[in-house]
């Protein structure tokens, strides 16, 4: 950063020394050439004018004293005058002079030296048709004095600001690079695995201090992701476990089956009984698998929700012909006396949610009733699954929508649970954009609710 700083000071700098040492001086210089070319000219022209020798030389004496510059008159390479302060000089290598050799149509030259230890800057002027050379000598101007002095004043400035550019540079750098080198330390702290770190500016400069509070909010979301990465990491592995000891166990139950079925000493009821074993076993490793391919479609939205209007009652009425058989067998009752309303929902993913509510109250129920029951409340339908069953143990009910969580595992497994309905469950409802809830008290029975939006009739109705 200095050194850029540096940089382009150092053009700026090197730019104005070079249009005062150049084209300043350049343009002061050819100015001061046109006005003594004028001045050679003008004497040129009153010599020209006088008819006698010893007038022009008179001429010339009063034109010196008065302009105070020495001037030379040669005609026709004779020397009429050089004079310089009221005295005649005489100077041998007049001809020879760069200002008196003119070149091929040349009519005026100029140079500068030192005569007589002073600058003198002369100006020679021929006249082909008198033959005549005027040259005037002046001392050197104050305006040449004064670029002079402009030219040293810049550059001392230039190296002034050069040295102020430097120390400029380098203060405005260490503003610039210590709140840097504080979040380059910060962001190596948190890419070593301190996440708790927080990137701390002292600078008063807002765009620093929004670039801190942008990386920690970046930060901050890292860290959120991180956990939900290492939660579900721990979910993936219990998932594992869990899928692999479910699976497990039906597949040994099989094999254990097989083996006797292999046994020639079986009778005839025997071998129907471990045949329909492992075939039981069979279908409850069929529907582990359905479940758990289930549950990865619904996750990974490989089957998306198609929702569409239609009539709660018909829907209870098909769950009940689906239903009433597996009640009937343990002697339950399945009460679903309710009144048309109409939802916005995928009716067969809703279906599946309340046969797996009602199929788990039936599993969970040894008497009296299992009830489904919704009404309306504002723009939403409540929709209730109630079972007068044996409940669910407090300490149970923030685990049950859990994969492979079971309240009861014996008794889940003896009648070919796999663990994952209310699972299922959940993550309907969540595809929805809704909720699954329970309360439950032990040897009292179990509430399950959840709401789906209201779609009014066709013919406007609003009522439920």
């Amino acid at each position: 950063m200095v050194l850029t700083f540096l940089f382009f000071v150092g053009i700026a700098v090197v730019a104005v020394w070079l249009y005062i040492t150049f084209i300043l001086r350049n343009e002061v210089q050819e100015a001061f050439h046109q006005t003594t070319e004028q001045e050679a000219l003008r004497i040129a022209e009153i010599v020209e004018s006088t008819p006698s020798s010893a007038q022009r030389i008179a001429t010339i004496r009063d034109i010196a004293d008065y302009t105070g510059l020495r001037i030379t008159v040669v005609s026709f390479d004779s020397v009429l005058i050089d004079i310089y302060g009221g005295q005649i000089l005489s100077d041998g290598r007049l001809h020879s002079r760069e200002e008196m050799r003119f070149s091929s149509g040349a009519s005026v030259q100029f140079a500068e030296r030192l005569d007589a230890g002073i600058h003198t800057y002369f100006t020679a002027v021929k006249r082909p048709g008198s033959g005549i050379v005027v040259r005037i000598g002046h001392p050197e101007p104050p305006l040449f004095a004064l670029v002079r002095r402009i030219q040293m004043t810049l550059i001392v400035a230039m190296m002034m600001a050069l040295l102020l550019a430097v120390i400029g540079a380098w203060i405005a750098a260490g503003q610039v690079t210590k709140p840097l080198k504080a979040i380059r330390n910060s962001a190596r702290s948190i890419s070593a695995g301190d996440l708790t770190e927080e990137i701390i500016v002292d600078s008063r400069a807002s765009e620093f201090q929004d670039l801190a509070e942008s990386l920690n909010q970046m930060s901050d979301a890292f860290r959120e992701k991180i956990g939900e990465l290492q939660r579900l990491a721990q979910l993936q592995n219990e998932f594992i476990g869990n899928v692999s000891h479910e699976v497990r166990n039906p597949i040994f139950s099989v094999g254990g089956y097989l083996e006797a079925l292999a046994s020639p000493s079986l009778t005839e009821q025997q071998r129907r009984f471990y045949a329909e074993k492992g075939l039981l076993n069979l279908e409850r490793l069929n529907n582990l698998f359905s479940d758990l391919i289930e549950i990865a479609r619904l996750e990974y939205q490989e089957d998306l929700i198609k929702p569409v209007v239609f009539d709660l009652r018909d829907l209870s009425l098909d769950v009940n012909e689906f239903m009433i058989g597996k009640a009937e067998h343990k002697g339950i009752e399945l009460v679903m006396e309710n009144a048309p309303v109409q939802v916005n929902a995928d009716r067969g993913r809703i279906r599946q949610v309340l046969v797996n509510l009602i199929d788990n109250a039936i599993a969970y129920s040894d008497e009296g009733a299992v009830r489904l029951r919704f009404r309306r409340h504002l723009d939403k339908v409540r929709i209730e699954v109630v079972d007068l069953g044996r409940g669910i143990p407090e300490d149970h009910l923030e685990r049950i929508f859990e994969r492979f969580h079971r309240v009861d595992p014996d008794r889940s497994r003896k009648r070919g649970g796999t663990g994952l309905g209310l699972s299922i469950v959940k993550q309907i409802l969540h595809a929805h954009g809704e909720q699954i809830n329970v309360e439950s008290t032990v040897g009292r029975g179990t509430r399950f609710w959840f709401e789906l939006p209201f779609a009014p009739s066709e013919n406007g109705d609003t009522e439920a």
